[in-house]
């Protein structure tokens, strides 16, 4: 079991005018402190134009600051958006080659489709065809990290020329893929692809083994045929989290987070009407209809099981790890959940609970590569791996046209 800490840089009014300065910062503090107690992955989402949900529009800015904090953990995105009206895939490529090498090849490279509406209506993106979208450009992004020079690519939604995108990434042949799962159908996606599933669904433990067996099982078969040119076979899943020696004491300082998280998600995800830059959502929590009790009795479960004691949160690792769950992402940063609260947890979860873990997780991994060893060599060689030939592609730079510019419109 590996552990990891998530960040959506939550910023909920009332606002001032260095919040969203004192939301990275202390994100970066408790990421330095994470590095030192040794936690594995520090994961970074991107969102456009979530009020108070996320204002994280710049995870690679925020990971590159981490980068330079930190020695140990991975720099994770989680994830980037790929549609490329969002993110031109050679600019995604540029990118996270840049800080696996500032970084020491600590990249992890989480992708998505994008889901609000917020979001895909501000770039034009079509609902309907945004699954299609990834899948092109995280097809082109592998190639630009391997091919030199990337020989181009004509498709529906990417057209580029070959160029030699640089720099190439420090890990070869490229950081280990990831792709956003919130249902079974993108777990089976994820499989398919042979990338790692990266769950942000509010599932109960029983579900997690069912999506955890359907993930390895298409991972085994042959139905998985890489989308990139390495297979990354974990499944993650990202939790609330607070850890306190008083149960009702971690409940007290976590759930007010909890509860924001929760119902800003919804109201930017399932039922908001928002207006840009006035939309107060603690006001628009007030004016929701309560949710029914069967459906808040099983949310309330869901949420509260990264929330406790020590003892308590080993049981439910334990669970997971039974379930064959590899990494367990905390959300940590909710709401205005308080920073020194949020460091104090770090440090009793690294002294109380981590240690088990760590005993046996080399004994497993090694369980796992050799089991993974033939059904990940054959996913590899159904690889379509085509050459294009580029060599007589030249570049010409008319030098006639640089030495008299054209005059610019209306002089």
């Amino acid at each position: 079991m590996r552990f990891g800490l998530i960040y959506l840089l939550q910023n909920p009014r009332p606002w001032s005018e260095d919040g969203e300065e004192k939301v990275v910062n202390e994100a970066l503090e408790q990421i330095e402190l994470a590095d030192r107690l040794g936690f594995d992955t520090v994961w970074a989402s991107e969102h456009h134009f979530l009020d108070e949900y996320s204002h994280s529009s710049a995870p690679e800015v925020f990971l590159a600051a981490a980068a330079a904090r930190t020695k140990n953990i991975r720099l994770a995105h989680g994830i980037v958006t790929l549609p490329p009206a969002v993110n031109h895939p050679a600019r995604v490529a540029e990118r996270i080659a840049m800080l696996d090498l500032i970084s020491g090849g600590r990249v992890e490279f989480g992708s998505g489709q994008g889901s609000t509406q917020h979001e895909l209506g501000a770039f034009n993106i079509d609902r309907a065809t945004k699954r299609d979208q990834w899948r092109e450009a995280i097809g082109v992004i592998t190639r630009m990290f391997t091919e030199v020079p990337f020989t181009g690519h004509q498709g529906k939604w990417v057209d580029m020329p070959p160029r030699n995108v640089l720099p190439k990434p420090k890990q070869k042949p490229h950081p280990p893929l990831w792709v956003a799962c919130s249902s079974p159908e993108t777990v089976e996606t994820a499989a398919r692809n042979g990338v790692g599933a990266l769950s942000f669904a509010f599932m109960t433990p029983e579900e997690a083994k069912e999506r955890v067996a359907a993930y390895y099982r298409i991972i085994e078969s042959d139905e998985c045929v890489p989308v990139g040119k390495a297979v990354n076979a974990n499944f993650a899943v990202a939790l609330p989290f607070l850890c306190h020696t008083d149960e009702e004491t971690a409940y007290e300082r976590a759930l007010g987070g909890v509860d924001f998280y929760v119902n800003s998600f919804m109201h930017f995800y399932v039922q908001g009407a928002h207006r840009p830059g006035t939309t107060d959502l603690k006001t628009e929590f007030a004016k929701k209809p309560p949710v029914p009790p069967e459906n808040a009795a099983r949310m309330d479960m869901v949420v509260r099981r990264g929330i406790g004691t020590p003892q308590k949160l080993a049981d439910m690792i334990r669970i997971q790890e039974e379930a064959g769950v590899d990494e367990i992402i905390f959300q940590v940063q909710l709401g205005a959940n308080q920073h020194e609260h949020i460091c104090e947890s770090l440090e009793l979860f690294a002294r109380e609970v981590m240690p088990e873990f760590a005993e046996r997780r080399e004994a497993a991994e090694t369980a796992k590569r050799e089991r993974l060893a033939t059904p990940v060599k054959n996913a590899l060689e159904r690889i379509e791996n085509s050459v294009v030939d580029v060599s007589d592609y030249v570049i010409r730079t008319d030098m006639e046209e640089f030495q008299n510019p054209a005059p610019a419109a209306g002089s």
